[in-house]
């Protein structure tokens, strides 16, 4: 026991988290927002602690900070900004990409800076960094709920900061000694059990309390990249970013099959699901396409759907930043992968962009959900529904800007 938290023995990661919040909010540590479960817990003197900071070296040599955008850490994000480092926040959720950039005003006062770091500051003083941005961080502050002298970390148990360090080793923005780091109150260092770590969990290396800066020494490896046998096709969904990184390492031969696969393994040699997937093989509209060159634009069909023309149902997409070097055949690749084939597919490469058909409104908009944040040659292409839709019966696709 240490901090006033009690565990018992064999607490599991939920045991931890439970004491923790409970403490934080019984003796009157916690603080806005409340109550503080089920959160990345704001305390009482997490600016104080946060100001350790100044004093690691690590920090001084540092040019790229990464912080995660919950309250606790709001003053390291200002004294990042304060110390002109370029400071990355982590997008809510991984929604919309992986990190954002703050881009304080020019000449910003300390005043700015504090509204920077604030998660208005956030959504108002920031640009969006892709896989495309060379990334480079040089320091990582995370949250936690509970950490140990060893270094060993219990988050809020959404698995978030595991996953946003294990994107950051997969895009090459970390090594494996860049230091990580918590600010978290004198409570929440408490013992846990090794055996409550996985191979995913990420460890750290300094601690910041109000009262003591703890260099942990932890020996414990921190996670190598994506575990993509842990990581679901919900997950996948949830994570539109995730899905780029999959294929990119997927493209360089490694091992992508997700945890739903894995699951399927154990029936895939059955005769019955082998005649299924023979079946599916042959009828997906992907093995029936026809392809023909007109012009500098590629059109590609789907020979068993029924003629574009007659339809009036049909929705376009419009996906540009499409790189010189990116061929037709690999944006078809990832529309396959990203079980997004379209009926038709215009390519443009001449014009960096390519336009997609579905059968509706509803098939089109979930092929923008699923190919948001796709990265084909190093760039982070634009997808959305095409603002110029075609009429019924009209062949051509009106171009979009």
């Amino acid at each position: 026991m240490e901090g006033g938290v009690r565990l018992r023995a064999g607490a599991s990661k939920w045991d931890v988290r439970e004491k923790v919040w409970d403490y934080l909010e019984a003796s009157g540590l916690a603080d806005f927002p409340r109550p503080v479960h089920r959160r990345i817990p704001n305390f009482k003197g997490a600016s104080h602690a946060a100001t350790r900071l100044l004093g690691l070296r690590e920090f001084k040599a540092a040019n790229t900070v990464k912080i995660n955008p919950d309250a606790p850490q709001k003053n390291a994000r200002f004294l990042t900004l304060e110390a002109r480092k370029t400071l990355l926040v982590p997008t809510p959720r991984l929604r919309t990409g992986l990190f954002n950039r703050i881009v304080p005003p020019s000449g910003a006062t300390k005043e700015i800076l504090r509204i920077c770091a604030t998660s208005q500051g956030i959504k108002e003083y920031s640009v969006p960094v892709g896989l495309d941005g060379k990334a480079r961080v040089d320091l990582v502050v995370v949250g936690s709920v509970a950490v140990s002298e060893k270094g060993w970390r219990i988050g809020k148990g959404e698995g978030y900061a595991d996953m946003e360090y294990a994107m950051m080793v997969s895009m090459g923005a970390v090594r494996a000694d860049t230091p990580v780091i918590t600010i978290v109150h004198d409570c929440q260092v408490v013992d846990i059990a090794e055996e409550l770590l996985d191979d995913h969990d990420l460890t750290v290396d300094y601690i910041l309390t109000p009262t003591r800066t703890i260099k942990t020494n932890c020996k414990r490896p921190k996670p190598q990249g994506i575990i993509w046998h842990k990581v679901s096709y919900e997950m996948l969904e949830k994570i539109p970013i995730l899905k780029s990184l999959r294929y990119r390492e997927k493209q360089t031969g490694k091992e992508v099959a997700l945890q739903d696969e894995h699951s399927d393994l154990a029936n895939a040699n059955t005769p019955a699901v082998l005649n299924e997937k023979a079946k599916a093989e042959n009828t997906r509209p992907q093995a029936a396409m026809g392809s023909a060159q007109i012009g500098q634009h590629y059109v590609e069909s789907d020979s068993l759907s029924p003629r574009l023309e007659g339809s009036g149902t049909i929705t376009t997409v419009y996906v540009g930043n499409i790189p010189p070097s990116v061929r037709v055949s690999e944006l078809k690749c990832a529309l396959r992968e990203f079980r997004a084939t379209p009926l038709r597919l215009n390519w443009q490469g001449a014009q960096h962009r390519a336009f997609l058909d579905y059968k509706d409104k509803a098939t089109a908009e979930s092929a923008v959900s699923s190919l948001k944040g796709l990265s084909l040659g190093g760039n982070t292409l634009r997808v959305e529904l095409a603002k110029n839709q075609r009429n019924k019966g009209q062949v051509e696709i009106n171009s979009q800007k």
